[in-house]
């Protein structure tokens, strides 16, 4: 006898599957209901997995439902927070910080649209502005910059001389493959795409597909 399917998948493995992600789930959102009254705003459901830390919580905002992996770390100590739109996820691993844990200067902040997601292991450090925009991917390993260590004065050593925040941006629709740098600065247009392993120092206009190291415009979408 045949068995039955359901999107493909037998009965008893669809029925398995959905006990699986409901196992993952449940304690995930029994996480976000003791984080959520400590959030600056919280407009949605929140999911926290296993080992994230929400950091500064009341300087940390999102619009609707926000997801925040395993062992994820977004700290929200910043002149102007964290604010995530709707429907945004960080990946596992993944480090959000905008400020040194041991002093110095507070970072300015960061700016996520809806729909946008942070692979694993990703870091962004976004003591300078950062703003992402709507329906961008970011692949596993992706490293936003949005500072630069001041090194012009040999008599002095380069961490004496402090650092320089720049204002780096990214369109919306964009695709950036995994273990892409984009350095402090930057201006990535809308629709863009680019290539695993890049390191993006200069602006890419929109819809550019662009590779590389330093990455380069290879043709437009």
């Amino acid at each position: 006898m045949k068995l039955l399917r359901y999107e493909g998948l037998p009965i008893g493995a669809n029925v398995l599957a959905t006990g699986q992600m409901l196992g993952r789930t449940a304690p995930m959102l029994l996480r976000g209901s003791l984080v959520k009254p400590w959030l600056k705003h919280s407009g949605g459901v929140l999911f926290v997995g296993r080992g994230a830390r929400l950091k500064n919580p009341q300087l940390i905002s999102h619009k609707g439902r926000f997801v925040v992996e395993d062992y994820a770390e977004v700290q929200g100590l910043a002149q102007h927070g964290l604010n995530f739109g709707d429907e945004v996820s960080i990946g596992r691993g993944t480090l959000i910080r905008p400020s040194s844990y041991y002093g110095g200067e507070i970072g300015v902040g960061l700016w996520v649209g809806d729909r946008s997601s942070f692979g694993a292991g990703c870091f962004i450090g976004c003591s300078g502005e950062i703003r992402i925009g709507n329906d961008v991917m970011l692949g596993p390993g992706v490293r936003l910059f949005s500072e630069n260590h001041i090194f012009s004065d040999r008599d002095r050593t380069i961490k004496s001389q402090g650092v320089s925040r720049e204002f780096l941006s990214i369109g919306d629709d964009v695709w950036i493959g995994s273990g892409v740098t984009i350095t402090a600065g930057v201006k990535v247009g809308s629709g863009v795409v680019i290539a695993a392993g890049s390191v993006v120092t200069h602006d890419l206009p929109d819809n550019a597909v662009a590779a590389g190291i330093p990455a380069k415009v290879l043709r437009t979408r």
